[in-house]
């Protein structure tokens, strides 16, 4: 009866730690699939731009991990392209989208997917069909002192929010990683969250928001194969080891007198049909004599954590390689996508909900006192749009007396400073928010254009221009770039000299001082710098 039992408890545990094998290896699969999500290819980079200009320019699509660029040991410069790897998926898919064919450093860089993605293209459109069940959106770019409440306050007016949730930061007690994922009841909800939020003016940052791609706990670490718990395990193989003898005892008698079961016994079909029964348990307890039950049937593990030979077998069948993906490929193996379509323009109830949504964004930024971006914008490069800015007046102008409603209407100018000290209070607040949001970009930014050459550039000249400028105004900070004209060894260097004041006022009282005066033998110009672009660190222009 003991030697059944462990034959009985070895068979159990096998068929229990196959079914985890087999579970283990669809998580391992998992894992490299959305290890090659995350990465992304970024090639015709300017041989001037280095590491932290690209992992500034790719940050706002939320955290990276790694920036690998290839270097070429003979001329000491990489090779014009570069791996950026994202801690998820979301992020990288954003930057592949939005990226593509932006110029920096006075070329186009083109961004696209590893060349080995397509190994893992079974995983990664089963990852895709399961995050369709979910109306989940991502979003990144979002101010450290927004809360998820602020969040969620800004996007529910697109729809009911299932949940929301930001990203926390374990090395930040209290602090998220600027990136968060919102689920909606409905897909429309989804899909006009991110229409019309998408380069979205939040507090001073420009809000990345996207479709998620994986299903939710996708990135979660696989957990290795476990065993049955003990005290079950012997008691099921005591049952078993039970039933089988029983059923051996009874086909003997039947043999010799034909005796019925006793009441109230099932006969187990299967075992009593086996006539090799006996053979089978014998093999069996021979076998766990000789080693502990557990060890007999424990997976082995290679260094890396991924199962040997069954493993390979079974990821051979889903077309993804066991072994680690490589980290590099040439820039002629990389598949670049085609430019996007120009954004279809929103439609009437989109307008409405994105005005909804600005009142609520307006109302979370000041209240987590958020300095706001003078000329907050509902997207990257474009103004307010008259149906938007009809629609959040009739949402603003609620509960407003006549009298301010006219004010409202004409828009009267507001001082900057009255701007930066803004609370919210009622229909005052209401009012400044609207003007706010209706606003013209202000730039702050000068640059100064043939005001020295680059055998001219020292140490102090960074001092000294700061000193200058400080004459008329407050200077945040001073950017010396040379730009260069052409990829030849020989072409023309230019120096541009950026600096940003802290009003726009101060930039006007400079450019009139300082265009047009001799500095060194050379006539300096100087005129206002696009906003926008110098916040994206593009000095391009």
């Amino acid at each position: 009866m003991e030697q059944s039992i462990k034959s009985v408890l070895v068979r159990q545990t096998i068929a229990h730690q196959q079914q985890q094998m087999a579970n283990f290896q669809n998580t391992v699969q998992r894992q490299q699939a959305l290890a090659l999500m995350c990465r992304i290819y970024v090639g015709s980079i300017n041989f001037e731009i280095k590491e932290d200009t690209i992992k500034q320019a790719f940050l706002p699509f939320g955290p990276i991990k790694s920036v690998n660029l290839s270097w070429d040991p003979v001329t000491n410069k990489h090779k014009g392209f570069a791996f950026i790897e994202y801690e998820v998926p979301e992020a990288a898919q954003l930057a592949l989208e939005q990226m593509n064919g932006v110029m920096i450093g006075g070329r186009n860089i083109k961004v696209g997917r590893p060349s080995n993605m397509p190994q893992a293209q079974p995983i990664i459109e089963q990852l895709a069909q399961e995050a369709k069940n979910f109306n989940r959106i991502y979003i990144a770019s979002i101010h450290q002192d927004l809360t998820e409440m602020d969040i969620q306050s800004v996007f529910e007016a697109f729809g009911k929010i299932v949940t929301c949730k930001l990203s926390q930061d374990p090395t930040k007690p209290g602090k998220h990683k600027s990136y968060g994922f919102i689920e909606y009841e409905t897909p429309q909800a989804s899909e006009d969250a991110v229409s019309s939020m998408n380069l979205f003016d939040l507090g001073g940052q420009y809000l990345r928001v996207g479709k998620a791609v994986t299903p939710p706990n996708a990135l979660q670490p696989p957990s290795g194969p476990s065993s049955m718990p003990t005290a079950a395990a012997v008691a099921a193989a005591a049952v078993t080891a039970k039933i089988t003898a029983m059923d051996a005892q009874q086909q003997a008698v039947g043999v010799m007198g034909g005796s019925l079961a006793p009441p109230g016994l099932a006969m187990p079909t299967a075992l009593g049909a086996n006539n090799n029964i006996g053979a089978t348990v014998s093999t069996s307890a021979s076998t766990s004599a000789a080693s502990p039950l557990m060890d007999s049937a424990s997976p082995i593990l290679s260094s890396s954590g991924i199962a040997t030979s069954q493993v390979t077998t079974v990821t051979n069948q889903t077309g993804i390689a066991a072994s680690a993906s490589p980290l590099f490929c040439s820039e002629s193996m990389v598949t670049i996508p085609a430019p996007l379509p120009a954004a279809a323009p929103l439609t009437a109830s989109q307008t409405q909900m994105q005005a909804s949504a600005a009142a609520a964004a307006a109302t979370a930024v000041a209240a987590a006192g958020i300095t706001p971006n003078p000329g907050m914008n509902l997207a990257l490069g474009k103004s307010v749009s008259d149906q938007a800015k009809s629609a959040l007046l009739g949402i603003l102008g609620k509960g407003i007396d006549p009298l301010q409603k006219k004010a409202l209407e004409e828009e009267q100018s507001q001082t900057l400073d009255q701007q930066e000290n803004m609370k919210i209070s009622g229909s005052n607040a209401r009012h400044m928010v609207m003007q706010k949001l209706m606003r013209k970009s202000d730039c702050r930014v000068m640059v100064l254009r043939n005001m020295v050459g680059p055998e001219d550039l020292d140490d102090e000249l960074e001092t000294e221009v700061t000193d200058e400028c400080g004459k008329y105004g407050v200077v945040n900070r001073v950017i010396i770039y040379q730009e260069k004209q052409s990829e030849d060894e020989d072409a023309e260097i230019i120096v541009k000299i950026y600096v940003e004041f802290s009003k726009q006022e101060e930039v006007e009282l400079a450019i009139s001082s300082l265009n047009g005066r001799y500095f060194g033998g050379r006539i300096v110009k100087a005129e206002t710098y696009d906003q926008d672009m110098f916040d994206a660190n593009d000095l391009s222009g």
